[in-house]
């Protein structure tokens, strides 16, 4: 028997796996708004300079400095420039009243703000010959120079760069109405098992409602996949093996899903659907060094990456924490990785000696981490009332009561 494989490797694998799909995703063009969480498919040149124009960084005067000895000067007051508008050259010996953002007038180098002017308010408009007591001041202060933010032409957004709403709002400053984005993996999800029912079917004796198809499709459409969803799969690995032919197309060798994700039937049991349907495909079933989620499946159906995750609820959330949305995070830059920290144990634990066990818990204002419900796979409550996942390396067998852990913030 090989031993089993620790996490590390695991994670490699499905990155392996993975990566040949990072140059074959396709991209589409998307209004800016629909492109939030998604992934920039090309490197985005600025078409123009930011600002586009040298302005103002403060509400004040602009003047040419050298009209200003270093004793301070009384400047004739020019007609005043409002943000928007295109100002007239400064004349020597002016000095001209400017609004924040507003273009910076031909001739003028500096901005002395209002609270420094003497008077320190702006004069009526109207008024003429009206003059203003500034002190001196040095070329460029409370300019903002064109270009400053970034130059046109410059690189203003690389290739696989997530979208948040800083990098929309830098696009839309640049002018851009639209963007080119790889469009999101398509993933198969199939959950199995003869004992599973859809929520709101009628619950009979022996049979058990399916978390597993909301749970990870939750997981993956926040993580920005396409989720196509088959329906429960008994445990005929006839009817399994029809349900995936039908979406991976292997009769004309097209492939409408980049992956094929299953739940249950990966144990070493007598009713193993996913392992018995497999058995021709290059898929490999493993166990890996962790708990929950030991038992794993990984490989290729019909030319297409599959993994088979462990049918437990609990199992199946770890699988994919662990192993697929740190790997999407990695090849793809979507989505992002969890925030880790280290936090200090509630209470003392005990991990089982040569596994990577994750254990759901609370971290708490303090600072600690509260464990919710036991090391048990099918503790769903548990999960539920958890924020972060508990790391506990495999070479750890017992932690005291304030202890520094791992944390995954979820």
């Amino acid at each position: 028997m090989s031993l089993p494989r620790s996490v590390a490797a695991h994670r490699d694998a499905v990155v392996e796996l993975l990566s040949g799909q990072a140059a074959t995703t396709s991209t589409e063009q998307l209004p800016l708004l629909d492109a939030l969480g998604k992934v920039l498919a090309v490197d985005l040149h600025a078409p123009l300079s930011l600002p586009p124009f040298a302005n103002s960084q403060m509400d004040g005067f602009a003047v040419n400095s050298a009209d200003i000895p270093d004793g301070g000067a009384k400047l004739r007051v020019a007609a005043p420039v409002p943000a928007g508008a295109a100002p007239e050259a400064l004349k020597p010996g002016y000095a001209v009243p400017i609004m924040t953002g507003a273009m910076i007038p031909d001739g003028a180098d500096a901005v002395v703000p209002i609270e420094r002017a003497r008077p320190s308010t702006f004069p009526n408009p109207e008024a003429r010959d009206v003059e203003v007591d500034l002190p001196a001041t040095a070329p460029g202060t409370y300019v903002r120079n064109a270009g400053s933010d970034i130059q046109e032409g410059e690189l203003a957004l690389p290739a696989g760069t997530c979208l948040g709403p800083a990098q929309l709002g830098l696009l839309a400053a640049l002018g851009l109405t639209a963007v080119e984005v790889r469009k999101p993996l398509r993933v198969l999800l199939v959950t199995t098992g003869d004992e599973v029912l859809e929520p709101g079917r009628n619950l009979t004796p022996g049979k058990i409602y399916d978390s597993n198809g909301i749970l990870l499709e939750a997981s993956m459409r926040q993580a920005g996949l396409d989720v196509v969803r088959s329906g429960i799969s008994d445990d005929d690995p006839a009817r399994l093996l029809a349900v995936l032919r039908n979406h991976v197309g292997s009769d004309d060798g097209k492939h409408p899903v980049d992956l094929i994700v299953t739940t249950g039937g990966v144990s070493k049991g007598a009713y193993e659907v996913v392992r018995q349907a497999m058995a021709a495909q290059h898929v490999e079933f493993l166990p890996v060094a962790m708990q929950p989620g030991g038992p794993q499946g990984i490989g290729r159906f019909e030319g297409v990456p599959f993994l088979g995750f462990p049918g437990n609820p609990v199992s199946c959330l770890v699988s994919y924490e662990m192993f697929l949305r740190p790997a999407l995070s990695l090849i793809h830059g979507v989505p992002a990785p969890r925030p880790v920290q280290r936090a200090r144990l509630a209470e003392p634990l005990r991990s089982p000696e040569g596994k990577h066990q994750v254990r759901r818990g609370t971290v708490l204002p303090d600072g600690s981490v509260r464990m919710e419900g036991g090391a048990g796979s099918h503790l769903m409550h548990a999960l539920a009332r958890s924020n972060a996942l508990v790391q506990i390396p495999s070479d750890v067998t017992e932690l005291a009561e304030g202890s520094e852990v791992e944390v995954w913030m979820l």
